[in-house]
């Protein structure tokens, strides 16, 4: 029986509950549930051409847009950030209310709307009046943000993700790059630390290391610094003016990063460093500004770290001849075409195993340096293996191995220096070339 009567308990609590939440769905607002406002429908984000911020820290900025470009006019005259000015002017054009709070709004104070915490107004092109929106404090929950027009007594709610949008100083609105560049022209790259200087050049699609050594460069090394430098942006500016190049270090530089873009370049030098920030100065712009220290350990890399660890630049697919002397014994593979079309390797005219040659030159051309020295290893003059790789029509790479204790050690025929070569490769090496005799 006990049973029985809690069962009709939860029956008539469920039907309390059920008629409850009838009730008050009845009464709420139909503003609540009807479908958002959008104040601004015959604004395109495009045809803004004006806007003024004022962020809860009390600054206003005005950003302008000229010949299609976004530009900071006040408080100081700058480039704007692109994305930044873009983002503002988008929010503006799609902004959604997306509930009425108060339709006469008498106490706006407790909206964090007297003042108002954040004001931001716009201009479309062809218009002379700005249309100004006032944004205050979030809601109790965090969801959203009270917002009202100035000439209107109402109260209404719009998207909390608004403030980070709006909520813009003159410098983050204005652009924070370090250094501006086109990284599709970029064809030379010079380093300096100390008495340490490094010049990196492009030739074509490949990087290379033409001062001290000349050698090959890491391509992946290469663009990767290109974009820290073109990805890293002001932390502050300490001195608009540059003044005083002395007190940041700049007049004795720790370093400089000069980006050579054809006939024109762009030079960041670096400074002293203070409070865990790293002073730094465009050199065609005058004011001082902070940067994070790890830049420049980033950028300004050792000589081995923008060498190319592959030894060999082609790749086995890519091979159409190898050469491998090993003492008084030479293993010549050839690649050819079958009856059938497909490729085929042989050596001194007879057919050899597919597989196996293409895991020969796979272990070959997949050797690589761990690190360098700048003079030839002795060990070379005795070598335990000579390959010379041919790759398509007209390129070649011939590379020496040599063994020195438990080392191994190599040198590319048109590079100084010596290689120490990674892992147990060159034994994977000598057994592939058995395998395919």
């Amino acid at each position: 029986m006990r049973g029985v009567w809690s069962t009709v308990v939860l029956v008539l609590v469920l039907a309390g509950l059920v008629s409850y939440i009838y009730f008050v769905d009845s009464k709420r607002d139909p503003s609540d549930t009807a479908a958002k406002e959008k104040p601004f429908t015959s604004v395109q984000a495009d045809d803004i051409e004006e806007v003024q911020i004022k962020s809860a820290d009390g600054e206003t900025t005005r950003l302008q847009k000229a010949d299609g470009k976004w530009e900071v006019g006040e408080p100081v005259k700058a480039a704007a950030d692109t994305s930044e000015a873009t983002t503002v002017a988008s929010s503006l054009a799609s902004l959604e209310i997306q509930r009425a709070v108060d339709e006469n709004a008498t106490d706006l104070k407790q909206y964090g709307l007297e003042p108002a915490r954040i004001e931001v107004a716009f201009r479309p092109k062809g218009q002379k009046d700005l249309k100004r929106l006032q944004i205050g404090e979030k809601t109790p929950t965090g969801s959203d943000l009270y917002a009202r027009f100035p000439d209107q007594k109402r109260v209404f709610l719009v998207s909390s993700f608004l403030d980070s949008t709006f909520n813009k100083n003159t410098f983050s609105l204005r652009d924070r790059r370090i250094l501006v560049f086109d990284r599709n022209m970029v064809d030379g790259l010079d380093l300096t630390s100390g008495t340490s200087k490094t010049r990196l050049v492009k030739s074509g699609s490949d990087w290379r290391l033409a001062s001290p050594i000349s050698v090959r460069a890491d391509f992946a090394a290469v663009e990767g610094a290109l974009e820290r430098l073109s990805s890293t942006q002001m932390q502050g500016i300490v001195d608009p003016e540059g003044k005083d190049l002395n007190k940041y270090g700049l007049t004795k530089p720790t370093g400089t990063i000069t980006v050579n873009t054809g006939s024109s370049s762009a030079t960041l030098t670096l400074g002293s460093t203070d409070n865990a920030l790293l002073f730094a100065k465009d050199s065609s712009r005058s004011m001082v500004f902070t940067i994070a220290p790890v830049l420049k350990d980033d950028v300004i890399r050792t000589v081995a770290d923008f060498r190319r660890k592959d030894l060999f630049d082609g790749r086995a697919f890519t091979a159409t001849r190898a050469e491998l002397k090993r003492g008084t014994e030479t293993v010549v593979l050839e690649k050819s075409k079958g009856k059938d079309g497909a490729d085929v390797w042989k050596s001194s005219g007879k057919d050899v195993d597919s597989a196996k040659a293409d895991d020969l030159l796979t272990k070959v051309t997949g050797l690589r340096a761990a690190s360098f020295e700048e003079q030839a290893h002795p060990s070379l003059k005795s070598p335990a293996l000579i390959v010379t790789v041919s790759f398509g029509e007209n390129k070649q790479e011939t590379v020496t191995f040599a063994r020195s204790g438990a080392d191994v050690v190599a040198s590319r025929a048109d590079e100084p220096g010596t290689a120490k070569v990674e892992g147990s490769g060159l034994d994977d090496v000598m057994k592939a070339i058995d395998a395919v005799k």
